[in-house]
């Protein structure tokens, strides 16, 4: 069973994950994008892992709920109200459970995830933190590896892509050749998912 410990050690090892890969991401960031994705990220992660340390709330889906709003009120640019969407809307899904097991979690990740396709708009394919994202939620029935090594793959599966959604998708034909920086920071999210459950 998954406690709010579990979810505080998750938000920690992704903030940790994303001070060490913020550079990568912002190179990725720089030719299809506003060069500012690692570092919006590394502050907005920042701020979570600190609100967490001061609040420490009881319940997986509280820890997430505050995660999310703390994403969203720090982060600027479409990241804070994505991953802000993605966190707040799991937590809201897993409801105030002291405890969940790993199918109620992945079921409330999938919520998040359709919340945040809503609101971007963007579908599988489309070059963003989805492609990502979806195969990580489907793998996630089988194990918190098998998300991961999903998630690194549809990050990595973008590169041939031409975007349709988001900031890339100015640039046309020109996205084509580069790994999308949302996919990868979100198969960043998942990897700490994936080590936080010691897989």
């Amino acid at each position: 069973m998954l406690d709010a410990d579990f979810f505080r050690r998750w938000m920690a090892a992704t903030a940790a994950s994303v001070e060490h890969e913020a550079e990568r991401l912002t190179a990725l960031d720089s030719p299809i994008g506003d060069a500012d994705h690692g570092s919006n990220l590394q502050r907005g992660f920042r701020a979570v892992a600190t609100v967490l340390e001061k609040d420490e709330p009881g319940t997986p889906g509280a820890v997430l709920t505050l995660a999310g709003r703390q994403l969203i009120s720090t982060v600027g640019g479409a990241s804070g109200p994505l991953y802000g969407t993605l966190l707040r809307r799991t937590g809201k899904a897993l409801g105030d459970a002291a405890e969940v097991d790993e199918q109620e979690f992945a079921q409330a990740l999938r919520t998040g995830v359709d919340a945040v396709m809503q609101l971007g708009g963007a579908a599988p394919g489309d070059k963003t933190m989805i492609d990502a994202l979806l195969p990580a939620v489907d793998a996630l029935g089988q194990s918190f590896a098998a998300a991961r090594s999903a998630a690194e793959e549809g990050a990595q599966a973008t590169t041939p892509l031409q975007a349709r959604k988001g900031r890339a998708s100015y640039l046309g034909e020109r996205s084509i050749g580069h790994q999308d920086p949302g996919a990868t920071s979100s198969a960043i999210l998942i990897a700490a998912l994936a080590e936080t459950a010691g897989e």
